[in-house]
């Protein structure tokens, strides 16, 4: 199983558009990747730590904990390193 993790907050435009983005490339996936996929959203508001480390950074996408994407997610990066972990 593969994690994508968003790290946001609530009322955070760019967060906003990070999520559209993630839904939008794990529906391009075909369903077997998709499958092993689990998505998890946390905001920065709800965790201390997660607001010392990302307070200016954020949306912050990470995969299976490794830092990904801060402040604009590429949807094309995105489905490569999806499609790259997955497998």
């Amino acid at each position: 199983m593969t994690t994508l993790t968003l790290i946001g907050k609530p009322d955070c435009h760019l967060c906003e558009v990070a999520s559209e983005v993630v839904d939008a490339v794990v529906a391009e996936l075909p369903d077997a990747a998709a499958e092993r996929l689990e998505i998890v959203e946390k905001s920065i508001n709800d965790d201390p730590a997660l607001y010392e480390l990302w307070w200016e950074k954020i949306p912050v996408v990470l995969i299976d904990g490794r830092f990904h994407a801060q402040w604009r997610l590429s949807p094309e990066r995105l489905k490569d390193a999806l499609e790259a972990a997955v497998t």
